[in-house]
């Protein structure tokens, strides 16, 4: 309250425009706080830096970050300083170059809004199934791709011999069963046995590199016993090697995204011709 009664009574007390413009600053200043750090004629004041800090996080954090940001703001404005100061006044004209940006931004904005508007997103099982037999080529796999069931227990667990007859059974009962049992004597347990799935990611998955469950699998399985002798386990339903096609349903996402790319496109093609058409046709646009 204090600091409020005396900032009134320094700008009561001002007696001329320049006195009082700088009394107004000071004030300005003591509202928004103290002022932590200056780059030339700037100042970076506390509640701008405490903007920036997230709550909740710890003061070694906070001491990291505040740093980053000073130092940050600093470089940005002593280098802006800089420019202002050593350019000439033809280097500093930018009116060009914003008014191409300018121009460019709007040209895009238009564009998207014009593909928006006529973009038909829906693409068919029918149009991917089509898409993937005309382009097999564009499907070779880099990794395998795999169907599995995967489980994380403690190797010396009394369910194991249980859980993995269980995961390699082929009828809906025992996939219940499993994914049961698994609830109390598993750490981790995944059925993907519906979806196809990069190898790799199944190996994330697993808590493995990709190298080491590449090397651990054993036909249909894949076993690996870590350093705190906990199992990481997977029954392969399905696999397709590295240098295969693809299945179709693992592509289809990719495939959706191939052919809605297309269609843009031809819509961005057919854009620039209609310009030109409607500018001839109305005599916007005349050839000498």
């Amino acid at each position: 309250m204090r600091k409020y009664v005396y900032i009134a009574a320094l700008l009561v007390a001002a007696t001329s425009c320049k006195v009082a413009t700088t009394i107004a600053d000071t004030a300005s200043e003591l509202l928004r706080g103290e002022v932590v750090a200056r780059a030339g004629s700037h100042k970076l004041h506390r509640t701008q830096l405490e903007s920036y800090i997230p709550s909740g996080v710890s003061r070694e954090d906070s001491i990291n970050l505040a740093h980053r940001y000073i130092n940050a703001w600093a470089e940005d404005l002593l280098l802006l300083d800089m420019a202002e100061e050593q350019l000439s006044e033809a280097d500093k004209d930018v009116s060009a170059e914003l008014e191409d940006y300018r121009r460019t931004l709007l040209k895009y904005r238009y564009e998207q809004r014009y593909i928006e508007q006529r973009l038909d997103t829906l693409v068919t099982d029918e149009e991917m199934a089509r898409y993937y037999n005309d382009n097999l080529g564009k499907f070779r796999l880099e990794r395998p791709v795999v169907k599995a069931r995967y489980l994380i227990l403690p190797a010396g667990s009394k369910s194991l011999k249980t859980l993995r007859k269980l995961i390699s059974a082929e009828d809906e009962e025992s996939a219940v069963e499993a994914a049961n049992l698994s609830a109390t004597s598993a750490i981790k347990y995944v059925d993907a046995a519906d979806t196809w799935t990069d190898a790799l990611l199944l190996a994330q998955e697993l808590g493995m590199d990709y190298s080491t469950m590449m090397s651990s699998q054993k036909g249909q399985f894949v076993e690996w016993t870590d350093e705190n002798n906990v199992l990481h386990l997977a029954y392969l339903v399905e696999w397709v090697p590295a240098g295969k096609t693809a299945p179709l349903e693992y592509c289809k996402p990719r495939i959706r995204d191939l052919v809605l790319s297309s269609r843009k496109h031809e819509l961005e093609q057919r854009l620039e011709q209609d310009v030109l058409q409607d500018a001839r046709k109305n005599n916007k646009l005349v050839i000498y």
